[in-house]
């Protein structure tokens, strides 16, 4: 299984970045995808997450409203639309998959057994 994230790059504060996640290697159909960030020095957190048989998205309460994933199960492709971004979403951008059919979970780091490399985001004030 490959995921490989892609997109990022230096980006002003308030401005617009899309990160895309190619996923190969397996069918996705019982798994959630998910994209997580980690911060210097900080652990990585959940930004979003998505069942990949139903489209069903949960999102911790902090990126609500400027962060938007979605999947092109053809393509097997996931994407990130990430607005009006600020200095504190500098990170490491992983695209992550784990086998997970319900929103139970979805926001567990050690339910996702597959891990692409990172892209990374640098937003600049």
């Amino acid at each position: 299984v490959q995921l490989q994230a892609s997109g990022g790059g230096l980006v002003r504060a308030g401005g617009s970045l899309r990160l895309s996640c190619a996923a190969s290697g397996r069918t996705f159909s019982n798994y959630a995808m998910g994209w997580f960030r980690q911060a210097p020095g900080k652990g990585r957190e959940l930004v979003a997450s998505i069942l990949w048989s139903d489209s069903t998205i949960y999102y911790p309460d902090a990126e609500k409203g400027r962060f938007t994933i979605s999947r092109d199960n053809a393509k097997n492709m996931m994407y990130l639309q990430m607005n009006a971004l600020k200095p504190e979403d500098t990170a490491i951008y992983y695209c992550a998959a784990g086998p997970l059919t319900t929103t139970q979970d979805m926001d567990v780091m050690n339910r996702y057994v597959y891990w692409g490399q990172g892209t990374q985001v640098t937003v600049s004030s």
